[in-house]
């Protein structure tokens, strides 16, 4: 796992073995990156990474130059790496929050930017997270949802909708407000 951009650019990532990820590929994340540096402002944006695992969105944000990135993931091994990753290289502007994802969604009063989503692909209220996130008006009103999914799965049909991206056996589908 490395770093794409920014000034971080080129480091590698070695997590624990033991953790509970399934880390999203340098290609997809390459690939992700070239859409959003023609689409948005990474020094004036908000971000939310929701099941963060190892952190490696929120530390290629943060590469990037984004001024906050709240990274929430339930695992207390993935928070300690991602501290421990971001003290190392002076991120202060990844904010690792221990708690689970679904939860967390029902109190964040906090409205972002950018919200980026990556659950266990089994997870079985993967399709219902776009609604929440609506639902609790957390995405701006010119602000983009970006959800990970197995390509398998559809999501075309919400109402936000708007892309899907695939890369393989993952797919990026964008959501806004239109």
């Amino acid at each position: 796992m490395r770093i794409i951009g920014g000034r971080l650019r080129g480091l590698y990532l070695n997590p624990p073995k033991n953790l509970p990820v399934r880390p999203t590929t340098n290609l997809a994340k390459e690939a992700l990156f070239n859409i959003l540096n023609n689409r948005i402002d990474f020094e004036q944006i908000r971000v939310l990474d929701l099941f963060s695992g190892t952190g490696s969105i929120s530390i290629e944000f943060a590469s990037r130059g984004v001024p906050e990135i709240i990274s929430v993931d339930s695992d207390f091994g993935c928070i300690k790496y991602l501290k421990t990753i971001a003290e190392q290289h002076h991120l202060s502007t990844i904010h690792p929050v221990k708690a689970n994802v679904l939860k967390f969604l029902n109190q964040e009063m906090k409205s972002f930017d950018l919200i980026f989503v990556d659950p266990p692909y089994d997870l079985p209220q993967l399709p219902l997270i776009p609604s929440k996130i609506f639902e609790q008006n957390l995405l701006k009103p010119e602000g983009c949802l970006i959800l990970e999914h197995p390509s398998m799965k559809n999501l075309d049909d919400h109402p936000h909708f708007k892309e899907r991206r695939q890369y393989g056996s993952s797919s990026f589908s964008f959501f806004g407000h239109f």
